[in-house]
């Protein structure tokens, strides 16, 4: 059977670690067959962003168009949009679209802490593309952003944003606890019938830039795979966790470095 296409529609990472790389690089390692519509040209390492070009509206469009007009995509995940044009253009354009599942990652930083969302654009996001997915990934200062609270001190108060998250109109959110100060990393899945709670033991590592790119990036991929988001986020939470596990292994830039997105296939071994 021919792997599934799996689009992505998202920033550029000159450096390899997020974006668009960290996703076609994530789709690969899980069997799909990536196509990507940019939607900004950045200029960022493992340090931080040095600079955002962004591309217009319109040809983020023609992008899309181009795509969805050719390939059958069984999956898209959404990541950087960077301003409300971009935003309600994709919006349009997924709209009468045919593709059952949709991951949107709403970022509004850079792991350095560079923003990568105009902050007018935070509204747009909310009530113009949100009701069009599947499911969103927002970590705790995001889930604030949307919701226009404080951030998330325990799992019962990102529990509780979730739930409010979840009337937005997508069918699932899960929130990404990383930034609480605790021994593990718990993430919580709301859905309208459940809400589960996915925790992995922290490792010790600095090398986890575009962790949040890889994880929206595994949900996309692997949905086609699994019956529902239970299942699915539990394989791309223990694939990610092995990507952290064996970022030191990579030997990328001066900062924050990628995780290791081929783990499972290098080293290859050549004739």
């Amino acid at each position: 059977m021919s792997p599934y296409n799996i689009l992505t529609i998202a920033g550029t990472d000159p450096s390899g670690g997020a974006g668009i790389h960290a996703d076609l690089k994530t789709f690969s390692a899980l069997g799909g067959y990536g196509a990507s519509v940019i939607t900004a040209l950045v200029a960022q390492n493992t340090c931080g962003v040095q600079g955002i070009f962004p591309v217009s509206a319109e040809f983020v469009g023609q992008q899309l168009n181009s795509v969805l007009s050719d390939l059958e995509i069984a999956s898209v995940k959404i990541g950087m949009l960077h301003h409300q044009g971009i935003i309600e253009r994709v919006a349009a354009g997924l709209k009468y679209s045919t593709i059952p599942w949709r991951v949107l990652d709403t970022v509004m930083l850079a792991k350095s802490g560079d923003p990568l969302l105009e902050p007018e654009a935070i509204r747009c996001l909310r009530e113009v593309l949100i009701p069009n997915v599947s499911i969103i990934t927002p970590n705790i200062p995001e889930a604030a952003a949307l919701l226009g609270c404080r951030p998330a001190e325990n799992e019962q108060q990102m529990r509780e944003q979730g739930e409010k998250l979840l009337t937005l109109g997508c069918e699932a959110v899960l929130m990404k606890g990383g930034h609480l100060q605790t021994s593990e990393s718990p993430d919580w899945l709301i859905t309208t019938t459940a809400e589960q709670r996915f925790s992995q033991p922290r490792i010790a590592t600095h090398n986890t830039h575009g962790t949040g790119c890889t994880l929206s990036a595994a949900l996309a991929a692997l949905r086609p795979h699994f019956p529902d988001w239970v299942q699915t986020t539990h394989q791309a939470k223990q694939w990610l966790q092995g990507a952290i596990a064996h970022a030191d292994e990579l030997n990328v830039g001066q900062g924050h470095g990628p995780v290791h997105h081929f783990y499972q296939q290098w080293p290859v071994s050549l004739p």
